[in-house]
């Protein structure tokens, strides 16, 4: 399917008015207070529909995964004993593909490309400016989740993640997150607090994400997962990935990581 034009193509323009300062303001404010701003139904539903039929279509290209990590994504400090949340293994599992994967004509990447959408992330997420990925693999990703799969407990590194939900699972799949559990840029952990959300002790907040829906959330300090999916219908997500600096590559090692090749 074929998407051109403005992004009245794609999007509800009277129900999401990207140029207006004033939904830019409610959005930014929500943002700020929540460590999530959720927009259900920014995608029409004819585009949802041809995403979805893309992601089917391309889903035997994708790289599936499984791994242990910590809630920081790093590798274990000695310094610490195992059982230890700075050392505590979780496990996720996904499969994706990749940003040269996704067709030229989708409207994903329009979406993905277009300046009002551009200039309103900015204006929400208090940027200056934003650019895709100087590698040609991490800028637009399709995630699956099928029965099963998970993604544990972790801090995000970036201080954003844009996502747009695809098709959510029939049961589970569903996003749980504690916020302002750490203070990264101070290098306070607060590993008592993290070790309480690691052993199910601290009530989570859940994001209502169907089809459709754009989210933008502060993962940096919120330790946040994604529940096993349960049933025969896989969860889509597409993750919009975009660097506060323009030519910036995700490290090989990453691409490696996740994609399974550099390039």
């Amino acid at each position: 399917m074929s998407m051109t034009g403005t992004l009245g193509n794609i999007i509800d323009e009277h129900k999401f008015p990207l140029r207006s300062q004033q939904f830019r303001n409610r959005c930014r404010q929500t943002l700020d207070r929540d460590g999530a701003l959720v927009l259900p139904e920014f995608l029409l539903s004819n585009v949802i529909d041809a995403i979805r039929e893309e992601g089917e279509a391309q889903r035997h290209l994708a790289y599936f995964t499984v791994s242990d990590h910590n809630i920081y994504l790093t590798p274990p400090d000695p310094k610490y004993a195992d059982n230890h949340p700075r050392n505590r293994r979780v496990s996720s599992s996904k499969g994706c593909i990749t940003d040269d994967q996704i067709p030229p004509e989708s409207a994903l990447r329009q979406l993905y490309n277009a300046t009002d959408f551009r200039d309103f992330l900015c204006d929400v997420l208090g940027e200056n400016c934003l650019y895709e990925y100087g590698d040609p693999l991490s800028s637009i990703n399709l995630h699956y989740a099928s029965e099963d799969q998970e993604l544990g407990w972790h801090f995000d590194n970036s201080s954003f993640a844009i996502t747009l939900m695809i098709q959510s699972a029939k049961q589970g799949g569903e996003f749980e997150f504690v916020k302002d559990v750490r203070d990264a840029d101070a290098g306070e952990m607060n590993f008592d607090r993290a070790a309480d959300v690691l052993d199910g002790k601290v009530p989570t907040q859940k994001l209502s994400m169907g089809a459709g829906t754009l989210v933008l959330f502060r993962g940096r300090n919120s330790m946040h997962r994604v529940t096993p999916t349960i049933g025969e219908q896989t969860r889509m997500l597409v993750v919009l990935a975009y660097n506060t600096e323009p030519g910036i590559s995700l490290s090989e090692s990453a691409r490696m990581t996740f994609y399974g090749r550099t390039e």
